[in-house]
């Protein structure tokens, strides 16, 4: 895994790979961003489920002003202040080590411009976490909320329920990224 794009592009990150935590694979990450990289510059990001960082890495790397990163895991906030060194980006982060939902609460009144929702697949928090960004208005004017998911039709059916337009899906493999902005 490997930042792609910007002023720390080629920079080898440091990933755990277990049953809970995997990284966005370099592909899909690619392709992610040449898809949201108008939506980077000067903006404030929150990498929610983050892992190692490599999301709210690439968005700093990319032009990002700073990102919000959260991880309940002592282990994944510890390869993610790795690689915030590896990179240089540290003066751009703030972490979180907290659930999801402590984390979003401790924030509330922050705006993001871009929102990554990444969490474990099978625990389906993903539009839960989406409901609690909404309720505590975190996404700013022309926000946008990228899901990652192996759950496609599970997020997108529940995600009906909810007051966010989903304007464009992506699918690689088993892997699906929904994007989501507010209606209107």
């Amino acid at each position: 895994m490997r930042v792609i794009s910007g002023i720390a592009r080629g920079t080898k990150l440091n990933s755990i790979d277990n049953i809970l935590t995997r990284p966005t694979l370099d592909r899909v990450k690619e392709s992610l961003f040449s898809i949201i990289q108008s939506y980077l510059q000067e903006s404030n990001v929150l990498d929610l489920f983050a892992g190692s960082g490599a999301l709210g890495i690439e968005s700093l790397s990319r032009g990002a002003n700073h990102c919000t990163f959260c991880d309940k895991s002592y282990e994944s906030v510890k390869m993610l202040k790795q690689n915030l060194q590896k990179t240089n980006l540290e003066d751009k982060a703030t972490i979180f080590v907290q659930d999801y939902k402590k984390c979003l609460k401790s924030l509330t009144g922050k705006k993001y411009d871009i929102i990554f929702i990444d969490p474990p697949y099978k625990l389906d928090i993903a539009v839960n976490s989406i409901k609690l960004i909404l309720e505590y208005k975190m996404l700013s004017k022309d926000g946008i909320i990228i899901l990652e998911t192996d759950e496609e039709k599970r997020e997108l059916s529940e995600i009906e329920n909810i007051e966010l337009e989903v304007y464009d899906v992506r699918k690689y493999g088993r892997v699906s990224l929904i994007f989501l902005r507010e209606r209107g």
